[in-house]
C-alpha cells in the first residue's frame, strides 16, 4: 500500500458558489485506479463526492475524467502511474522556471520532489453538473445523433439479418469499438475553439456507417458531412482525439477517411476543404516549404485555367481571405515579398529530390494500416481472433 493525495476540482451547485479545488489523501496498492482512489475518498472523507462510474473495466466509458490535465478513463488509469505522471510534470515546470531565473544554465534540475497531488478535473468541452460528472447529453450525445448513427440500407428488408462478407465488415471494426466515453471529445481542441464543431466521437460514428457496404446512403452522408461548416473539415489535426481514446479508435483517422471518400466522391464543400487538401499537397511537392499565399490561391483558383479565369467562387474567396493576408503584414510578422504568390522560396534543388522521393514512395505504397486490426510492430496477437488486414485506398 501506498499513500497519495489527489486534487480534485469540486463543483456543488446546491451551494451557489463556483468551482474550487480539494485534496484527499488515500492508501492503495500502485496497480489500483485513479478511480479506486476517488471511491475511498468518497467512502471514507465525503459522501457528498460526485462521479460516474459503473463497470470499473474500461468496458463502459462512464469514468471519463482528466487526469494530470489528460483526458482518459478513471478506472483504467492506475493511480502509480498517475503519481509517477504527475511528479514528472512538476519536476519538468521547477526546472524550466529555474532555468529561465538562472543565470547560470542548468542550475535547479534537482528541483521536484516526489508526492505531488495527482490533479482530477471533469472532462472538457461538456457542462459540468456536479464535481467530476459533466453534461453529455448537450454536447456529446446531441452530436452522435446529428450523424445519423444507424443504417439506411435500401429496398425490402430480408426475411432474417443482412448478411455480408466479414472481410467487408474489416474497414469499420476500429470505429466499432468505440465506447462512447467522451474522452475525444474532452481533448478535442477543435472543439474549444468551435463549440459546433460535430467532433471526433461523432464523425468516427458516422465513418462506422459510411463504411458499412449494408448502408446505401453513402454519398448523401458524405455530402450532408462535407457541407456543414462545422463537419469534416472543421477538423485541425491535433492528434489530441488519439492520444486520449483508451480504445484505439484514433477518431482523426476516421475524419481523414470521410474526407478521403468525400475527394472520391467529386464532393465539393464550400468550405473549399478538399481543393485546400490538394492545393496543400501540390504546393509542398513544388517547393518542399509551404508557401502559405500561393495555397490561398492554389486552394480557390488553381492552374493556370484558375489564375486566367477564376470563377466567381475564387474571387470571393480570395477577397474573404484579405484580412488574414494582411494581418501578419500589418503586425510585420511577414516580408511583402511573403505575401505575394509565388515569391515564397522554396528548398535548395538538392534537398527537392528528397521530396519528391517521399512524394513517390507515397504514390507507389498507397496502403492504409488499420492498426486496430493489425496490430502494432508486426505483433501477431489480433483483438478478437481478427485476421490482419490491409484498407488499399488507390
Amino acid at each position: 500500500m501506498a499513500d497519495y493525495t489527489i486534487k480534485v476540482r469540486r463543483f456543488q451547485p446546491e451551494s451557489g458558489e463556483g468551482p474550487y479545488w480539494e485534496e484527499f489523501n488515500v492508501d492503495l496498492d500502485p496497480s489500483l485506479s485513479v478511480l479506486d482512489g476517488l471511491l475511498q475518498a468518497k467512502d471514507r472523507d465525503d459522501g457528498s463526492l460526485a462521479v460516474r462510474c459503473s463497470c470499473r473495466a474500461a468496458i463502459c466509458g462512464s469514468c471519463g475524467m482528466k487526469v494530470n490535465g489528460q483526458s482518459t478513463l478513471g478506472c483504467k488509469t492506475q493511480i502509480g502511474e498517475a503519481q509517477e505522471q504527475a511528479d514528472k510534470m512538476v519536476g519538468a515546470a521547477g526546472v524550466s522556471a529555474a532555468v529561465a531565473d538562472s543565470p547560470i544554465r542548468g542550475e535547479g534540475s534537482d528541483l521536484g520532489s516526489a508526492g505531488n497531488p495527482i490533479v482530477i478535473e471533469p472532462m472538457g468541452n461538456m457542462p459540468v453538473i456536479k464535481d467530476l460528472i459533466t453534461d453529455m447529453e448537450s454536447t456529446h450525445w446531441t452530436k452522435i445523433r446529428r450523424v445519423t448513427p444507424w443504417l439506411l440500407p435500401h429496398g425490402e428488408p430480408p426475411e432474417r439479418e443482412y448478411v455480408v462478407e466479414p472481410e467487408s465488415m474489416i474497414d469499420i471494426t476500429q470505429s466499432m469499438a468505440c465506447i462512447q466515453c467522451g474522452a475525444c471529445v474532452s481533448s478535442c481542441l477543435s472543439m474549444e475553439a468551435d463549440p459546433g464543431f460535430i467532433g471526433p466521437a461523432a464523425l468516427a460514428k458516422a465513418y462506422r456507417f459510411v463504411g458499412d457496404p449494408r448502408d446505401a446512403e453513402t454519398h448523401e452522408r458524405l455530402h450532408d458531412l462535407a457541407d456543414d461548416p462545422h463537419g469534416i473539415y472543421d477538423c485541425t489535426h491535433c492528434f489530441s482525439c488519439i492520444d486520449a481514446c483508451p480504445k484505439g479508435v484514433a477518431p482523426m483517422d476516421q475524419i481523414m477517411r470521410l474526407r478521403r471518400k468525400a475527394g472520391e466522391e467529386g464532393i465539393e464543400d464550400p468550405n473549399a476543404g478538399h481543393d485546400h487538401e490538394i492545393a496543400f499537397v501540390k504546393v509542398i511537392e513544388k517547393k518542399g516549404l509551404l508557401d502559405e499565399a500561393l495555397l490561398v490561391q492554389e486552394s480557390y483558383a488553381p492552374g493556370i485555367k484558375g489564375k486566367l479565369k477564376p470563377s466567381k467562387r475564387g474571387l470571393t474567396e480570395t477577397i474573404k481571405s484579405l484580412p488574414t493576408i494582411l494581418r501578419p503584414l500589418r503586425k510585420r510578422k511577414v516580408k511583402l515579398r511573403q505575401a505575394i504568390p509565388g515569391l515564397h522560396h522554396g528548398l535548395p534543388k538538392e534537398a527537392m529530390g528528397d521530396v519528391k522521393s517521399i512524394y513517390a514512395h507515397a504514390e507507389e505504397h498507397s496502403e492504409e494500416l488499420n492498426l486496430y486490426i493489425r496490430g502494432e510492430e508486426g505483433d501477431d496477437a489480433q483483438p478478437d481472433g481478427a485476421a490482419a488486414e490491409e484498407v488499399t485506398n488507390d
